[in-house]
């Protein structure tokens, strides 16, 4: 079995947590304190302007960090004011949610001036403010707490057998509160840990619903997760064996191992993943722990154009404004399908690392029969399945190019490593 560590440090303004797979990367998560995410955070906006030709409202999101601008809530994503009533609801309740229906014009919806309670499901991008959407999601470990609905949803990655049905009624006898989305961890985990996540899920949006019922719009109720956080929830049941904090020493230089961000993660797991404490402690290496790994060096490389494969060849990852090109190159390497069959597990780790968004097309070398073919096209569709972020793999056209599509979220790595 594989060992996962998860290492935090902090660079400058940058927090960063690194997964490490026996050794080596597979999953990073960076914050810079200059350029702060808003993603997943929840937010007491008010309806700035209604705009009908793009039938969604832009919603003032406040002055807070990272805030002072609008972001688009699209008509699709809205739902019920839930400022003044405790009742769940799906989106069935409403005829311009049920499938097939006729979506609602944005004026029926929403007026100008009006508070509204908001997810950010993306950030800003380029001259595009956040998206936003009224579908709260609380995300655990296990589960994704969904307050507003009523529902159990299991994870596709379950299948269809009868698995998915005794997950949904173990859920439904041990959560707290209404509306949940099961994740495929959670089928290998005790009854005692998805209590206590439910729990914790289903307290912390009653803090959130208080608060938005309490005071004025705009403003921030629920920051976003931090990187350690985020890498922590993303993992689900494949907990880390370790996890290591680096926090910046104190002026007189000695790593006491306690620090903000250790206090702040140790916080987090008492709370939500108390399985976790005892595996969860503080470097306290007069060498910078980031160093001691050689992750500095790891992750200088994520912004390189060409990338070695592991057994000869390469990649070249080109952005343009308009997608992502993946150049599978062979080198002296003689079997085309071995190469791209090496180059398919790489391209899904590098776009993860990278946190490439968009849509992305691969120029798989050239291979001898279409059975060939097939073959990397399943490697890549699995390499990619483990991804949290939704990613589509589409097939190759005539021009033996693989097209697939991977959700934006979040910024992109060279983004926040650019000086």
């Amino acid at each position: 079995m594989s060992r996962l560590e998860l290492l935090v440090d902090r660079d400058g303004p940058l927090t960063r947590a690194a997964v490490l797979t026996d050794g080596r990367l597979t999953d990073l998560h960076i914050d810079h304190a200059g350029r702060p995410s808003l993603l997943g955070a929840i937010i007491l906006g008010r309806v700035e302007r209604i705009a009908t030709g793009l039938n969604g409202a832009f919603v003032d999101l406040g002055n807070g960090p990272g805030h002072g601008l609008s972001g688009l809530l699209p008509a699709a994503d809205v739902r019920r004011p839930i400022l003044d009533d405790d009742q769940p609801h799906s989106r069935a309740q409403s005829s311009s949610h049920r499938p097939g229906a006729r979506q609602a014009p944005i004026g029926a919806l929403l007026r100008t001036g009006q508070p509204v309670l908001v997810q950010v499901k993306a950030d800003a991008a380029g001259a595009k403010g956040p998206s936003l959407t009224m579908d709260i999601t609380l995300p655990g470990r296990f589960l994704v707490h969904a307050p507003l609905g009523r529902d159990i949803a299991v994870s596709k990655r379950l299948g269809s057998g009868p698995e998915r049905a005794t997950l949904a009624r173990r859920i439904e006898q041990l959560a707290t509160g209404a509306g949940w989305i099961v994740r495929a961890g959670a089928a290998q985990v005790s009854d005692a840990l998805l209590a206590a996540e439910s729990e914790a899920l289903h307290l912390q949006w009653r803090a959130i619903r208080d608060d938005a019922r309490a005071g004025s719009a705009p403003r921030l109720l629920h920051p976003g997760p931090d990187a350690p956080t985020r890498a922590l929830i993303e993992q689900g049941a494949a907990a880390p064996a370790a996890i290591l904090v680096d926090d910046p020493p104190p002026t007189d230089g000695i790593r006491l191992g306690d620090g903000p961000l250790l206090s702040s993660l140790r916080d987090w797991c008492g709370h939500h993943a108390p399985d976790l404490l005892p595996r969860l402690g503080g470097h306290t290496d007069a060498q910078r722990l980031f160093d001691l790994r050689d992750l500095d060096s790891a992750i200088a490389g994520l912004l390189d154009v060409r990338v070695p494969l592991p057994l000869g060849g390469s990649l070249v990852i080109e952005r343009t404004e308009a997608l992502t090109v993946v150049d599978v190159n062979a080198g002296e390497r003689g079997n085309p399908l071995d190469v791209n069959l090496d180059a398919a597990a790489e391209i899904a780790r590098q776009l993860r690392l990278r946190n490439v968004g968009g849509i992305v097309v691969v120029d798989f070398v050239n291979m001898r029969s279409r059975g060939d073919a097939e073959r990397v096209l399943a490697a890549l569709s699995q390499a990619v399945e483990s991804d949290p972020v939704q990613t589509q793999v589409y097939g190759m056209s005539k021009l033996g190019l693989v097209e697939l599509t991977r959700a934006r979220r979040g910024t992109p790595l060279a983004a926040l490593l650019r000086p």
